[in-house]
Parts: C-alpha cells; structure tokens; sequence
C-alpha cells in the first residue's frame, strides 16, 4: 500500500502569512535605516553613508533579518514547509529580543509595531489551517 502525498494548497491565512512576512522584512530595513541615522534625520539631498553616530553592528544585523524574511515570504508563497518553521523560529526571537529591548532603552512605542508584526506572524503560523497548508500536523 502506497501513502498518497499530502495534498497542499494556500488559504487565506498563508497569503496574510506572505504579507505580513514581507511588512516584516520591511521593518527590519526601516530598523537598519534606523540603526545608521538615516530615518529620523535624512533628506533625500543630504544622505550620508558614513556616519561616527551610526551603529553598524545593528544595522547590518537588523538588514539581515529583513533579507530572511524576504526570503522566508517566497517560501511561504510556494508552501515549502521550511518557511513556516522559519516564520515560527523568526517571530519567537524576534518577540523575545523586542521584550529585552523594552526593558532596556527602548519605549513600549518603538517596538510596539515590530511586536504587533511578529505576534501576529506567530499566531497565524499556528493556526490549523495554516499548518495543514504546510504539511504540518
């Protein structure tokens, strides 16, 4: 007797799941914009590369994340099971180093769109629907 193959398509959920991975991405490059003094400060005619306030070491790790997310959406978009272990590995870190950043420096209101982005990412990766999507059980 041959077992059949899990038969996959998208729901609703894994096309929230894309969006939201992408929105995702792209706040970690409006983090890293952040992160060089680019954001707050920058016009377009007075944009400086190399700036002695700019944290490097953040920045270059807050665009890393957003690369992975960018990656982890196209995953998501053609169900490969490894996106959605990606997303649910992504948004627990992510949500965990948020929460030390509260406890640090950073205000409740700075982290609260990256915290709302990755919660939201984390409960629509567990959704039945959307594991089933995957392969999951």
């Amino acid at each position: 007797m041959t077992q059949q193959p899990i038969q996959r398509q998208r729901n609703w959920a894994v096309y929230v799941l894309a969006a939201v991975a992408v929105i995702a991405g792209i706040l970690s490059f409006l983090d890293a914009a952040r992160y060089m003094g680019w954001l707050p400060i920058a016009t377009l005619g007075d944009l400086k590369f190399v700036l002695p306030s700019a944290k490097w070491f953040a920045a270059i790790m807050a665009a890393i994340v957003g690369v992975i997310w960018f990656v982890v959406a196209g995953w998501i978009w053609n169900l490969n099971p490894s996106g959605w272990l990606f997303v649910v590995v992504i948004a627990i870190i992510n949500l965990v180093f948020l929460f030390m950043a509260i406890l640090g420096k950073s205000t409740f209101s700075a982290v609260a769109l990256q915290m709302a982005v990755n919660a939201i990412a984390l409960i629509l990766a567990l959704l039945p629907g959307t594991k089933r999507a995957f392969g999951q059980r």
